[in-house]
């Protein structure tokens, strides 16, 4: 139990300093998915 605790916090620790560094250079957020339904209804809308 105690090296998945400490598995997890070195793992939540490194993706907050991938956060950061991204962060800190200014790095553009990804684009996230669109559904096919949601498309359609922006299509629908526009």
């Amino acid at each position: 139990m105690a090296k998945t605790h400490l598995g997890h916090v070195l793992t939540a620790s490194a993706m907050n300093v991938v956060r950061l560094d991204a962060w800190l250079t200014e790095t553009p957020l990804g684009t996230t998915r669109t559904s096919h339904f949601a498309r359609l209804a922006l299509e629908l809308t526009v």
